[in-house]
C-alpha cells in the first residue's frame, strides 16, 4: 500500500508540473498582454513598465522559474485588475465556492442515491421511465438556461428567492442571506443529479442479478433487505469513481452559474480573469484545479479499498 502511495503521488507531482508547463506556455501565447490588463488608453511607456514589473521582458523558462519559485514562497502573483494579490483573493473565493459546490454535490448524491436505487427496484416500469426521462430534460438542458428558467419563474414571475446570489465576503453572511443560494444550489443540483442517479440505477441492476443477492433473497432475506443490507455498499463504488472527478470542480467553481447568479466564488473570478487578461489569477486557478484533480483521482482509488475488500493494492 505505501508503494502504491509513493507512486501515485510521484504520478501526481509529475502531472501537475506537466500541466502547469503546458498552461503556462499557452496563456503567455494568447492575444493581448499588458496592453490588454491596463486597457486601451494605456501609454506605450506605462505598457512597458508594466511588461518589466510583471517579467514578461524575459525569456519563458526564466518566467516559469520565477513563477513556480514565488508559489513555493506563497506569492502567487498580484492582480491589477482587483489590486489585490491571489493569494488573498482565493483565500476568499475559494470558502464560498466550497460552500457553493459542496451542499449542491452533497443534495445532488443523496437523492441520486435515493432516485436510483428506486429506479432498479422498480425497473422497467411506469416510475422508472418517468424518472430517467425527467432526470435527462435537467441532464440534457444547458446549465445557463436552467438557471434563467428559474429565475424567471421562482425570481421574477413568482418572487420567492432573490435572482441574485448574497454578496457578503463572508461565510456567516452568505448563511444568513441563505434564500439567495436556493436557485444557484436547486440548478447544480438538477444538472448532475441524472449522472449520478443514472450511475446508482444501473449499478444496483447489475448487483441485484449477482450470485450474493440471490443466496440473500433464497435465504428469505426481502428485496427492500437484499437491496440495503447487501447492494448498497457495491452501489456506492461507482459514485465514488464520480465524486472524485468531481473533486475539481468543487475546488474551481460552477462558472456558468456563478455567472449567471453573481455568485463570488472562483468560477466567476475565473470569468473575470479570462476576459480581463489577467494572467496570474488564470495561472493560480488552473494549478488549484490540477492539484484537485490528481487528489480526487487518488482519493477515489484509495475508497475502492475501503468499499470493496477484494480491492487490494501492492
Amino acid at each position: 500500500m505505501i508503494g502504491y502511495l509513493a507512486r501515485r503521488i510521484a504520478q501526481s507531482v509529475l502531472v501537475v508540473f506537466v500541466v502547469s508547463v503546458v498552461v503556462f506556455l499557452m496563456l503567455h501565447r494568447l492575444p493581448g498582454g499588458p496592453r490588454s490588463m491596463l486597457g486601451k488608453t494605456a501609454t506605450p511607456a506605462q505598457v512597458a513598465q508594466l511588461t518589466r514589473q510583471l517579467g514578461l521582458n524575459k525569456p519563458l523558462p526564466v518566467q516559469y522559474g520565477k513563477w513556480v519559485s514565488n508559489l513555493l514562497h506563497g506569492d502567487w502573483g498580484f492582480s491589477i485588475t482587483h489590486n489585490q494579490s491571489v493569494t488573498s483573493l482565493i483565500g476568499e473565493r475559494l470558502p464560498k465556492t466550497l460552500l457553493l459546490t459542496t451542499v449542491s454535490l452533497a443534495i445532488a448524491v443523496l437523492l441520486a442515491i435515493v432516485l436510483g436505487l428506486l429506479q432498479a427496484m422498480r425497473r422497467n416500469r411506469f416510475i422508472d421511465y418517468l424518472m430517467t426521462f425527467i432526470s435527462f430534460v435537467f441532464y440534457a438542458t444547458p446549465t445557463f438556461f436552467l438557471g434563467l428558467i428559474l429565475v424567471l419563474l421562482l425570481a421574477v414571475q413568482v418572487p420567492v428567492f432573490p435572482s441574485s446570489a448574497p454578496q457578503s465576503n463572508s461565510i456567516a453572511g452568505l448563511v444568513a442571506h441563505s434564500n439567495g443560494l436556493v436557485l444557484p444550489i436547486t440548478t447544480l443540483v438538477l444538472v448532475s443529479l441524472a449522472l449520478f442517479s443514472r450511475y446508482v440505477r444501473s449499478s444496483a441492476i447489475d448487483q441485484l442479478t449477482e450470485d450474493y443477492a440471490r443466496t440473500a433473497r433464497a435465504k428469505g432475506a426481502s428485496e427492500a433487505r437484499v437491496l440495503f443490507r447487501h447492494v448498497l455498499r457495491n452501489v456506492l463504488i461507482p459514485v465514488i469513481t464520480l465524486l472524485g472527478l468531481s473533486l475539481p470542480w468543487v475546488f474551481s467553481g460552477a462558472l456558468v452559474v456563478e455567472s449567471v447568479f453573481n455568485y463570488p466564488g472562483m468560477g466567476l473570478l475565473f470569468w473575470q480573469a479570462a476576459t480581463a487578461h489577467d494572467y496570474p489569477i488564470l495561472l493560480s486557478v488552473t494549478l488549484v484545479v490540477s492539484v484537485a484533480t490528481v487528489v480526487g483521482s487518488l482519493l477515489a482509488d484509495l475508497a475502492y479499498a475501503v468499499l470493496d475488500p477484494r480491492v487490494r493494492y501492492s
